[in-house]
């Protein structure tokens, strides 16, 4: 090994699990494999390849099935193996399997080039979405495709089980099955080259607490079986072969941020309230039913945002009424006596919905989804209407309609919402008719409008990961233009304040359930902004409870005042960073 080798390198990816390890390196070779070969075939051979490919299937399932048993005998919740679940269901998927077979037959190819040609297609549509968390679900199929293709070709798959001593694990990617079989203790902490914040690779790693850097790009390359890693998931840093000295300061950082992490958990049945009395709602987002337990366990107050496309993907059918309202219904009934806000199906000409083959969008980001697409398919949409309706008998619901450009769409909406209820009151099923509506403000045209749409509503939720995309016109994923994406943006600032006041003058609640509600220098913006009810991830609501209770709200009142004046990002996010550590000196900073 050359001096050059071991000097210190500094890599900077996405921090997706919060955390700092420090160990050893294990490199695991995954990621996608490539078909060793091509082989064309007479027509007598295809029915004996279509035989291959089922048995690969059988033993990707017979693999899922057996680290699902490990991980009930680890004592791993419900929602972990929901995700498990889910990969099951992919190599079940019609389409998946159909589609295969199809190419084998019509093709005369094998069958690991078949599925390289099904997946292809599959991505490629995928990548087209404009929805961060079902961009990221093209990872799960993904994943899937490998596990089969490692089988085709009997190869064997490395597992993360296999792994005796604390290390630290480098691949390419991981997917959720090998996260699963990770022990603590054993696996210090984790980074790949790609990934992201929504991949259900990241949810499974905040869930076992186990720090991960993702997004990495060239971790595989640098790093060498052996090597010293620092690994720190807050910030998204990876130091291969550090210094004594920096191995040091690291120590002392872990130890901070461990001893700050069981602090947290002494806020989780206090009131989430500012120093001068001010109460603020703190819930959760979620897209699977299982992970409200996790919100429970972190003292959510109730779900800001169910995403319930989750019921319409990876598959050719439509979820029926019935379907949906047990589904709706578990999680109202776990979630009792709290709120659960149900989103309407936000789908469209960028999302896989099976059933629905719409032509295909030059821009679907603008085209027909959320909203539009429901009201274009009012049979589709009064069968979730009519569902929620039924889950609000059991428990406190509250239906939210997305994408809302215009008053129209609201009026239009509701009355649909009405024929559901009329419907179902002549079917004689219970529901709640007197259940709240709401819409998300994500779209300008709704912003501007905001006092005009507040008299139409019972409360407005603003979702600031569109609304930036949509007012900055810049698309987050995009490498070229991602710098662009910025929260502290002044026309970003001066549109959620005018949202609040239309809200605060309607006398409606406002809330926001979008990414910015999860970090203590945005929360003291809404706070300031007199946003009353904040919606984030699981891990996020201990560390904004405890920030909102060691500030007043008149203080924040006093820098949201003072930001507004501000002209550039830069100057806001200064300001901020100046004032926060003064607010919040217990905060764990690295």
């Amino acid at each position: 090994m050359s001096e050059d080798r071991k000097q210190v390198l500094l890599m900077k990816g996405i921090g997706v699990s919060p955390g700092i390890a420090i160990g050893k390196a294990h490199i695991v070779e995954s990621g996608l494999i490539e078909p060793a070969h091509y082989c064309y075939l007479d027509p007598a051979e295809t029915g004996g390849e279509i035989e291959r490919f089922k048995n690969a299937l059988k033993e990707s399932r017979d693999q899922l099935q057996r680290i699902k048993k490990k991980m009930e005998a680890d004592g791993h919740g419900k929602e972990h193996m929901s995700i498990i679940d889910a990969h099951l269901m992919i190599l079940r998927d019609h389409m998946l399997i159909n589609d295969t077979i199809k190419v084998i037959k019509e093709d005369r190819v094998n069958a690991e080039w078949a599925l390289k040609k099904v997946l292809k297609g599959l991505m490629e549509y995928f990548n087209r979405m404009d929805d961060e968390y079902l961009r990221e679900r093209s990872s799960d199929i993904e994943h899937i495709v490998n596990m089969v293709l490692l089988n085709l070709m009997g190869k064997k798959h490395e597992s993360i089980a296999d792994i005796k001593e604390p290390s630290i694990v480098v691949a390419p990617d991981l997917s959720p099955s090998d996260t699963a079989l990770m022990t603590r203790g054993v696996v210090l902490g984790f980074a790949t080259d790609v990934g992201g914040v929504t991949s259900h690779t990241a949810i499974m790693a905040r869930a076992l607490e186990i720090p991960a850097v993702v997004g990495l790009e060239t971790a595989t390359r640098k790093v060498e079986v052996g090597d010293t890693i620092i690994l720190d998931g807050t910030t998204g840093t990876v130091i291969i072969n550090p210094s004594e000295a920096v191995i040091d300061v690291y120590k002392q950082r872990k130890e901070k941020y461990e001893s700050f992490g069981r602090e947290l958990f002494r806020y989780k049945d206090l009131p989430c309230e500012t120093t001068d009395g001010r109460r603020i709602i703190l819930s959760g987002n979620i897209e699977m039913i299982e992970e409200a337990d996790s919100l429970i366990a972190h003292g959510a107050e109730g779900i800001g945002l169910l995403r319930t496309e989750f019921l319409y993907l990876n598959r050719k059918d439509l979820p029926e009424e019935e379907e949906q309202f047990r589904s709706y219904s578990e999680l109202v009934r776990k979630m009792a006596p709290n709120p659960v806000i149900i989103r309407t199906l936000d789908v469209g000409g960028d999302k896989f919905l099976g059933a629905q083959d719409g032509a295909k969008e030059s821009n679907p980001a603008l085209g027909l989804r959320a909203i539009r697409f429901c009201l274009k398919n009012p049979d589709i949409f009064k069968s979730q209407l009519r569902a929620i309706l039924r889950a609000g008998a059991a428990g406190n619901v509250k239906i939210m309609f997305p994408m809302i450009s215009g008053i129209e769409e609201i009026r239009d909406a509701k009355a649909l919402l009405e024929e559901a209820k009329a419907e179902l009151s002549k079917d004689g099923k219970p529901f709640n008719a007197a259940m709240e509506t709401g819409v998300m403000i994500e779209i300008p045209s709704a912003a501007v409008i905001a006092d005009l749409i507040a008299k139409e509503v019972d409360f407005l939720s603003i979702g600031t990961n569109d609304l930036l995309q949509y007012s900055l016109a810049i698309d987050r994923v995009n490498e070229h233009v991602a710098y662009l994406y910025e929260p502290f943006h002044p026309a970003v600032l001066r549109i959620i304040k005018t949202v609040a006041d239309a809200a605060s003058k309607a006398g409606i609640s406002v809330g926001v359930c979008g990414e910015m509600a999860g970090s203590p220098e945005y929360a003291l913006i809404l706070l300031g902004f007199g946003i009353g009810q904040l919606s984030m991830n699981a891990f996020s609501i201990l560390r904004v409870k405890k920030f909102i209770r060691s500030i007043s709200f008149a203080e924040a009142e006093k820098i949201c005042s003072a930001i507004l004046g501000f002209a550039t990002a830069k100057e806001v996010e200064n300001y901020i960073s100046s004032r926060l550590p003064g607010l919040y000196k217990e905060e764990y900073w690295s």
